[in-house]
């Protein structure tokens, strides 16, 4: 069955592109996707899978049951974009100005869409279920996927696998972890209030562009000198405003940022000791800080048995040299979530080409993917998927 489906995805490659580059054409951002939804949930209704729409808000659920009694298998790709100004002189770029699919998920939802395809021809074989969870605005926190789950998209499942098109990765590998995968993600920001005045005359202020400086390179020694060095955590200044006419000292400062833990120890570590640095500068220096902390997805972490499931299951089809177990990657993502409700595995697959010019990191406006990485995943995501099924059908089997 598994050469049979892996010999479709090939026969339907041209359809997976030419999805993705629909997709791609007209991007929707997260919480406002609206045609995208409408889309998946049409093609999933005429290859005859059971569709649920406007689950956990938008998105959209469907299940194929097959003609043999057995477990369940989700998988998941998400579908919006991001608030970016596309560059890549492609001919189906962005039809839609500061709105662009700069990090693959048009490619993972062509790639989840055929794949159901393939699979829903072959239902009368298939012995379990399989569910494919198209998620909405995994872009922006609170993310799609703890609204989906609360509204049901987990129920009955045993097991759930997903990937992410990762141009960091050339094309034709895989990269996996049997733990820790991607960072929990989350956001900061810091008010600063001093006393402002004329440039002429600083010692009658209290200038908060010295006081948020102070703050900044203050908040860059919690990782080094207080965190475990073998504890990978990230503290990270993003952006820093204050001040306006040349001859002012300013009397505020804004700093915002995002932190990146996998631990919850270390994570709640570094919120203390911010704060505790953060009021500590502003106290010497006579100013009066607000510190806000907003927690965002927790860490990716895998679980072992079905990352060893994703591995074993493409040797058929896969050199196995190509298939390897990565580093963490600091980058944040909601699948996570999943992963806390049901076991699992999330997974880089290559989409880089150097010798096409396709090196550009995602969220860049010139960013795009190899599109052959999308068939390499839906092979990889339908192999599992089977593997899986097989698996714990034979354990249940065992018990009974």
């Amino acid at each position: 069955m598994l050469n049979d489906i892996l010999s479709r995805l090939d026969e339907l490659y041209p359809e997976m592109i030419e999805l993705r580059r629909g997709f791609h054409a007209e991007p929707e951002l997260s919480y406002e996707e609206v045609h995208t939804p409408a889309k998946i949930a049409e093609y999933l209704r005429n290859i005859g899978v059971n569709v649920r729409t406007e689950v956990g808000g938008r998105g959209v659920v469907g299940t194929l049951v097959g003609g043999k009694p057995g477990k369940t298998v989700a998988l998941r790709a998400d579908f919006d974009a991001l608030p970016i100004q596309e560059e890549t002189g492609l001919p189906f770029a962005s039809k839609h100005p500061g709105k662009m699919h700069a990090c693959g998920h048009d490619g993972h939802t062509a790639t989840l869409l055929v794949l159901a395809k393939v699979l829903a021809e072959r239902k009368a074989d298939l012995a379990g279920t399989i569910v494919f969870i198209h998620q909405f605005a995994e872009e922006l926190a609170p993310g799609g996927a703890i609204a989906m789950i609360n509204d049901g998209c987990l129920d009955g499942v045993d097991r759930i696998f997903g990937t992410h098109l990762w141009t960091p990765i050339p094309k034709g590998e895989i990269g996996y972890s049997y733990d820790r995968l991607m960072a929990a993600a989350d956001k900061f920001e810091i008010n600063i209030t001093g006393f402002g005045g004329h440039g002429a005359m600083p010692h009658q202020t209290v200038d908060a562009v010295i006081v948020g400086s102070a703050v900044s390179l203050a908040l860059q020694q919690v990782v080094s000198r207080n965190v475990d060095p073998l504890e990978p955590a990230v503290v990270t200044i993003a952006s820093f405003h204050a001040g306006g006419a040349f001859n002012v000292v300013s009397d505020v400062a804004n700093l915002t940022g995002t932190v990146r833990t996998f631990s919850q120890p270390v994570q709640e570590q570094v919120i203390k000791r911010m704060e505790d640095v953060t009021k500590g500068v502003c106290d010497a220096y006579g100013a009066t800080y607000e510190f806000h902390y907003a927690k965002g997805y927790p860490a990716v972490i895998n679980h072992p048995e079905a990352t060893e499931w994703l591995k074993q299951s493409s040797e058929p089809f896969f050199n196995s040299a190509n298939v390897y177990e990565i580093p963490p990657v600091m980058g944040g993502e909601d699948f996570s979530y999943y992963l806390q409700k049901v076991p699992g595995a999330f997974f880089f697959t290559g989409a880089g080409n150097e010798q096409e010019g396709i090196t550009y990191p995602h969220h860049h406006p010139k960013f795009t993917i190899d599109e052959e990485s999308m068939l390499i995943a839906a092979k990889h995501l339908g192999s599992v998927a089977l593997y899986a099924l097989a698996e714990l059908n034979a354990t249940t089997q065992a018990v009974n």
